[in-house]
């Protein structure tokens, strides 16, 4: 009796340490890879991406994590590296990333990246032939036009332009009927800008009712504008439209008004409707009106813009994709049975992909997203204008 007394706490501490390391040993490590811009001139996008990405981590992991397919607990883990907003530095990136454990990546930051780095994925999932890089990449920022459709394991988040100027445009011309010309001005060496003024604004304008009476085009890394905007002078057109981010845009709008450039209405590229902005040129940016997908006017939207700011991020229309993108990807590792086991990780990429492919609708900050067949995402949007140093809603086009 005595010697069982004595061997019985020994028993009990060693079942409790068997609970321990099998609790430790039912908790894994998600790892979701980020990569964008977080140098250069639209360096403030990757930053703003990444410290969305960790508050939405944080978020997650605090509420439990994630679970996975074996009934393990899940914590997601961050990374985020830079690719410059470069195309070869974007493509080595993701192949970096190919090589980990990471199970799905989110990125980029630049079209211009985006576009080529889609071309080296796989085109067809499950095609024997073709070697491409079989990862799911999941976009929040680059939104140039039809992208996903470049290859199946290319997704994105970000809002479809053409529906948002078209809408613009027809919401501008009923409000301001006496309003008839357009003059753009463009940032003529970034994918997103040109595309977004060529086949974007400069179609969907005309479409209104309005003429366009000329453009004018400058580079990302231009800082003189006095010939583009003596230019626009010339052309007195009543409104003016400016498809350039935030650093050119500012510029821009300063030289307007060094020349006392005074058009009757202001439209923007739905990327300058940020934060960055109204740092750079709040005053000279009044009344400039953009459709974004993302203002803080719902109680999930204001949670997701206070989180990210403790993170040192700013949330707008693609850093708050970011956010979204975040929670599908919690629900499609809940209901696609993923593990993250080291020896998992492909066929959980293949699964993610999968998960991602078969969903048609999903909730984001702003309401419910509509899912395309292609990959892409059909977004709630608002308008918005620079008020007194903030964008303040003006229409939403959805109530």
């Amino acid at each position: 009796m005595k010697r069982s007394w004595i061997i019985a706490p020994a028993v009990v501490a060693a079942a409790m340490l068997g609970v321990a390391t099998s609790s430790v040993a039912a908790e894994r490590t998600v790892k979701i890879a980020g990569f964008g811009a977080k140098s250069g001139v639209v360096r403030s996008f990757g930053v703003n991406t990444e410290a969305v990405m960790r508050a939405a981590a944080d978020h997650i992991n605090k509420g439990g994590g994630v679970k996975l397919g074996d009934g393990a607990t899940g914590k997601i883990e961050v990374t985020f590296d830079d690719d410059r907003c470069n195309a070869e530095e974007g493509i080595s990136v993701l192949r970096r990333i190919a090589g980990t454990d990471a199970v799905v990546a989110v990125g980029p930051t630049c079209s211009n990246v985006a576009e080529p780095l889609f071309g080296i994925l796989q085109k067809k999932v499950g095609d024997a032939g073709d070697s491409g890089v079989q990862m799911p990449i999941f976009t929040d920022t680059a939104i140039k036009g039809g992208l996903a459709k470049i290859s199946d394991w290319a997704f994105r988040n970000v809002p479809n332009e053409s529906e948002m100027y078209q809408k613009l445009f027809a919401w501008i011309k009923a409000e301001h009927g006496e309003l008839k010309t357009v003059y753009g001005g463009v940032e003529e060496d970034f994918a997103h800008s040109r595309f977004t003024w060529h086949k974007v604004m400069k179609v969907r304008a005309p479409e209104a009712g309005f003429e366009v009476v000329g453009e004018s085009k400058w580079l990302l890394n231009d800082t003189n504008f006095a010939t583009q905007v003596r230019e626009m002078k010339k052309a007195k057109a009543d409104i003016v439209a400016i498809s350039a981010h935030p650093f050119t845009t500012c510029g821009v709008l300063k030289e307007m008004q060094r020349q006392r450039v005074k058009p009757k209405l202001l439209v923007g590229l739905t990327s300058s409707s940020s934060l960055e902005t109204l740092q750079g040129c709040a005053k000279q940016a009044e009344g400039i009106i953009i459709p974004t997908s993302f203002a803080p006017v719902t109680p999930a939207a204001k949670v997701a813009a206070d989180l990210s700011a403790e993170k040192g991020g700013s949330a707008d229309l693609h850093s708050a994709a970011a956010w979204e993108i975040m929670m599908v990807l919690k629900g499609v590792i809940e209901t696609s049975g993923v593990t993250a086991k080291p020896d998992t990780v492909q066929d959980d990429r293949r699964k993610i992909r999968d998960g991602l492919a078969a969903l048609k609708e999903t909730e984001g900050l702003l309401g419910t997203i509509q899912r395309t067949a292609e990959g892409e995402a059909i977004k709630p949007y608002v308008y918005v204008h620079a008020k007194g140093g903030s964008w303040a809603v003006l229409h939403d086009p959805g109530s």
